[in-house]
């Protein structure tokens, strides 16, 4: 057998090409499933990681993922916002033991500024209930004040004490931005892997300073209150885009959800977190699925490519067959020889995807992180990577069989005798 093994490598060797190319289809049929597994896996986790410890998002009544993605993940927008009254109500409900305003709807060279208070730094978490840090500078305290997240003051090379100058919604238009009212960076966010990265973080009083002299998203004609004026005014917002609740017993979060949306001064929404980003992947399923799919009919498409180029090099190894045959290889030994050639090229272009899966995410992680806020997870694969890959395997082993049988029945006199 080992004789017949040494010959079989040799003969490997011989189609060195052609199985090179088989092994490379199959590996990349599985770099795609493995992907595509890895990417969907790693979605999911970072839009979850993205806020942690908040037991309710109340904000006006809408659509509940709505709310979640542009007060979380900074993402579409919320056709209305919730007044500062409903937002004191809240305050003095039982079992509230904190509160955190947020207050969208301006953004700085494409990066949206968030309107909060102190608080958010301090109840705030993401990942595993992991704190903000500042990695330079410190909060913001007065009017006109501004912390970065990490990558808006990568991208754009920011330092402390450097003046910006926000927008008015996306900064479209002539008028849009508030350049006569910069704001001076006095803070620096460590990197998290969330939106944070790509927030711009002022008070609500400098929200509400900014648009003083505004009304209908336009600055009044004739009226142009100069910024040192401006912080004499009752700066108290009016409104705001949400607001993130922690409770002293999260046993507690259903009661208050009823009361929030039994509010009879305003028409409130309570939602849940994890309610809602199940809502949010129930909408995505689909495509999730339409991925894997595809990535499976690659996988079907690698494999039966690695079943055609053996049954096809058949016709020319008949010789070669028939040689082990008369050195003394019975039918079984073909049989067994020819599913481990099938067995060990689905294995080997297998684990070449899984360790290509591995180097790209190493490769784009941080690029996927700068740009898309994604963290992919370097680790080894998860539980359904494993189960794929074992898939990938067994089918590959199963189907070398077929050449296999081909082969065990082919006769010492079918291969020795020239075929006209």
């Amino acid at each position: 057998m080992k004789t017949l093994l040494g010959l079989a490598l040799r003969s490997a060797w011989n189609r060195r090409l052609t199985l090179g190319l088989t092994l490379a289809a199959v590996a990349l049929s599985s770099l795609l499933l493995l992907g595509v597994e890895r990417l969907r896996a790693d979605l999911r986790a970072s839009f979850a990681m993205s806020v942690s410890g908040v037991d309710l998002v109340v904000g006006a009544r809408g659509s509940p993922v709505q709310l979640m993605l542009y007060s979380v993940f900074r993402m579409g927008e919320v056709s209305q916002n919730m007044s500062w009254a409903s937002v004191q109500w809240l305050e003095q409900q039982p079992g509230v033991a904190w509160t955190v305003p947020v207050s969208l709807g301006d953004s700085h060279r494409g990066y949206p500024v968030l309107g909060t208070t102190p608080a958010y730094f301090d109840r705030f978490r993401y990942g595993d209930r992991r704190e903000l840090r500042l990695v330079a500078g410190r909060r913001f305290e007065g009017v006109f004040e501004a912390v970065l997240g990490a990558e808006v003051a990568e991208r754009l090379g920011y330092r402390l004490g450097e003046q910006i100058a926000l927008a008015h919604g996306s900064g479209e238009g002539p008028t849009a931005e508030h350049s006569d009212r910069p704001f001076v960076v006095v803070g620096i966010l460590g990197r998290t892997g969330t939106p944070v990265d790509r927030s711009v973080h002022v008070s609500l009083q400098s929200m509400q300073a900014l648009h003083l002299d505004w009304a209908g998203g336009a600055p009044i004609p004739g009226l142009a209150i100069p910024a040192p004026m401006l912080r004499k005014f009752d700066l108290t917002p009016k409104s705001v885009t949400a607001v993130f609740v922690g409770l002293d017993n999260r046993a507690a979060v259903f009661g208050l959800q009823r009361a929030v949306n039994g509010h009879g001064g305003e028409a409130l929404m309570g939602v849940l977190p994890g309610v809602a980003l199940d809502e949010l992947w129930q909408l995505v399923a689909v495509a999730e699925r339409y991925a894997q799919l595809v990535s499976l009919l690659v996988v079907a498409v690698g494999l039966t490519g690695l079943v055609a180029v053996i049954l096809a090099g058949l016709n020319e190894r008949r010789r070669e067959l028939a040689i082990l045959r008369s050195v003394g290889a019975r039918p079984l030994d073909i049989f067994a020889l020819l599913a481990l050639e099938g067995g060990t090229l689905s294995l080997a272009g297998s684990v070449l995807g899984a360790a290509l899966v591995w180097v790209l995410v190493l490769m784009l992680g941080p690029w996927l992180q700068a740009n898309y806020g994604l963290t992919l997870a370097s680790g080894p694969p998860g539980a359904t990577e494993w189960r794929l890959l074992a898939g990938i395997i067994a089918v590959g082993v199963a189907a070398g069989l077929l050449p296999s049988w081909r082969a065990y029945r082919l006769s010492l006199a079918d291969g020795m005798t020239p075929r006209l």
